[in-house]
């Protein structure tokens, strides 16, 4: 690997020469920009504003403009005077815990790579003293033009650098918390530390950047005068019902991913527990007319059935009328019989319908004298 800056790590009295090496790669896919029309790249050109005419990079020199316009030059031997002495020295202030580190703060990392065979002693030194303190070391480093902070901490065998933010490049988190008051269950707390230990951790190698290789197939496609089927898209889902039944959902599909069966236990919390389910706003209406009319209907079969069933008053009230007609039928027979003249059963009927059960009896009881006396 090609060093982009050699120097010395600064040690106390110990001086150690290393070249800095890219410990990161860029693996994005850049695009020209063609002109629609043709086809024709389109380039950038430097030009001067007050001539007008194209320079090269030999007469191009930095300087600083003020708030009021004002322009002031500023060459490269300008800044080779300044006093900076980490200009070729990485120097080592401090060792402090890796936890103390911000990861906000972390930019750019490199390799350092001991310079020569008389610094593999000092090297290898430094690097078993940071692995059996567990600590890393902060250092001061310029590159580029400018002074940095840094962080050095073993990675294998090697001596790593982290490129570190000055604190005061970091913003301050003010107003991106949620302003409302929430309040988080235990419940909740511990479905969401299952979660979290079903998925487990992951091996790093097996990440990758799905888009790019989707980019690389595109370009292949059209290379080859192929036609790439467009992918589907995912529309975002409505409103979260349930957190509950949405995290025991999520723990459920981490454990089927991972080929993992459920327990009893999980089993029958999840037939107790409602099925998580993304519905919009217009979906909970809906669903709530179809519960009013399943209570309507239980209602209605409840009604139904309360009319069906024959209460016992009305029981008595028929067998009392039946036991009074039959005295009245047998009473007319006995009449036709002895040719005297008596009411027909229609008129019976009536007159029943009319007096109760107990005035029945006696009118029956006055027309079988008639009958006594013929037969005398």
């Amino acid at each position: 690997m090609r060093s982009i800056w050699n120097g010395a790590i600064s040690f106390g009295l110990v001086s150690i020469p290393i070249k800095l090496v890219n410990a990161t790669e860029n693996h994005s896919i850049s695009f020209r920009q063609i002109h629609l029309a043709d086809g024709g790249r389109i380039r950038y050109r430097k030009v001067c504003e007050i001539d007008e005419e194209e320079v090269t990079a030999a007469e191009i020199g930095k300087a600083y403009e003020g708030a009021d316009g004002l322009v002031i030059p500023i060459t490269d031997e300008d800044l080779g005077a300044l006093p900076l002495p980490t200009a070729k020295t990485i120097e080592i202030v401090a060792f402090v815990p890796a936890a103390s580190i911000d990861p906000l703060q972390m930019d750019t990392a490199y390799y350092l790579s001991a310079n020569g065979v008389p610094a593999a002693k000092p090297y290898i030194l430094l690097r078993e003293a940071l692995k059996r303190s567990e600590k890393v070391a902060l250092a001061k480093y310029a590159l580029r033009g400018r002074e940095r902070l840094g962080m050095l901490r073993v990675v294998d065998d090697v001596i790593a650098m982290h490129g570190l933010l000055w604190p005061d490049e970091i913003r301050s988190p003010e107003g991106v918390a949620p302003n409302t008051e929430v309040k988080v269950r235990d419940a909740e707390l511990d479905l969401a530390d299952a979660l979290m230990n079903t998925l487990g951790e992951v091996d790093m190698d097996s990440l990758h950047d799905d888009y790019r290789e989707a980019v690389e197939e595109l370009i292949a496609a059209k290379a080859e005068g192929r036609s790439v089927a467009p992918a589907e898209t995912v529309e975002a889902g409505g409103e979260v019902i349930d957190l509950i039944a949405a995290l025991e959902s999520s723990v459920r599909a981490a454990k089927e991913a991972r080929g993992e069966e459920p327990s009893a236990e999980s089993e029958e919390e999840s037939a107790n527990a409602p099925v998580a389910k993304v519905t919009s706003l217009t979906g909970r209406k809906k669903s709530g007319g179809t519960g009013a009319k399943k209570k309507a209907t239980a209602s209605t079969k409840k009604t139904a059935a309360k009319k069906s069933t024959p209460s016992r008053a009305p029981a008595k009230k028929s067998a009392a009328r039946s036991t009074a007609k039959k005295p009245a039928a047998k009473s007319s027979a006995a009449t036709g019989t002895s040719g005297t003249s008596v009411p027909s059963v229609s008129s019976a009927k009536n007159s029943t319908a009319k007096s109760g059960t107990k005035s029945d009896t006696k009118p029956t009881a006055k027309k079988a004298s008639p009958r006594k006396r013929a037969s005398a």
